[in-house]
């Protein structure tokens, strides 16, 4: 199922310009599998960067490393490229597709990656054509900025923030939902687009979308959501 829905969006994508990659002609062969792990160190917060062209995506916390990943691909030149620089406050790293991918039939490219739970992450997504699964909620998120292509994205930031932090989803074509955690303050400006725009357990007010029960709360999640051609769904209850 996910094969083929990759499949029917990639040739969708021909036409996105990734972060200056554009897709070619590749060849599929048999399905490779590698897993890659960053231990943690010394860095008081990490940035992290993913770029990821065509495929399937899938993010949660619970790992006792920093970064651990399993990446499946059956493109040669789709191999995951994994970079890290402890940078001494704040490191940074990055995963991405390599500059020149393609291939339209037969795809499969599927990446999970968990992070850990206590590292202070601020997390930067660049999203070409396919699915994305992020479940946050486990994370000490400093902030969130998602980009998106043509696709899906589900994004999951229900769980027990530890500070204030920002969300901004730039959308493309297809559907964004965001699920909300209870009991922190939600603040969000949902712009552009031209599909439908629900906004579950919020209300509007002064042109924002809020959680009126919990304005004081010690905890405020803002969101700003510029839409593209699709749905944008806030799940607040």
């Amino acid at each position: 199922m996910a094969t083929r829905l990759l499949s029917a969006l990639l040739p969708a994508a021909a036409a996105v310009v990734l972060c200056g990659c554009e897709l070619e002609p590749g060849e599929t062969g048999p399905v490779q599998h590698e897993t890659r792990s960053i231990d943690l160190d010394k860095s008081s917060k990490e940035r992290v960067e993913i770029n990821m062209g065509a495929g399937e995506l899938q993010i949660e916390g619970g790992s006792p490393k920093l970064l651990e990943a399993d990446f499946a691909y059956n493109i040669r030149s789709w191999k995951p490229l994994v970079s890290y620089d402890p940078g001494g406050f704040s490191g940074e790293l990055r995963i991405e597709q390599p500059s020149h991918f393609g291939g339209t039939h037969g795809v499969n490219y599927q990446w999970n990656l968990r992070f850990n739970d206590d590292k202070p992450l601020e997390m930067i997504t660049h999203l070409g054509a396919g699915e994305a699964r992020m479940n946050l909620g486990s994370l000490n998120l400093r902030g969130v900025d998602v980009n998106m292509g043509v696709g899906e994205l589900r994004l999951d930031l229900r769980g027990h923030p530890r500070r204030d932090y920002d969300v901004q989803i730039r959308g493309g074509v297809g559907e964004a939902t965001v699920y909300l955690p209870s009991d922190v303050g939600i603040v969000a400006e949902v712009q552009g687009g031209i599909g439908d725009i629900s906004a579950r357990g919020l209300e509007k007010r002064d042109g924002h979308w809020i959680r009126a029960a919990s304005e004081h709360a010690p905890v405020t999640i803002h969101l700003d959501v510029q839409g593209g051609v699709g749905a944008v769904n806030l799940i607040a209850d």
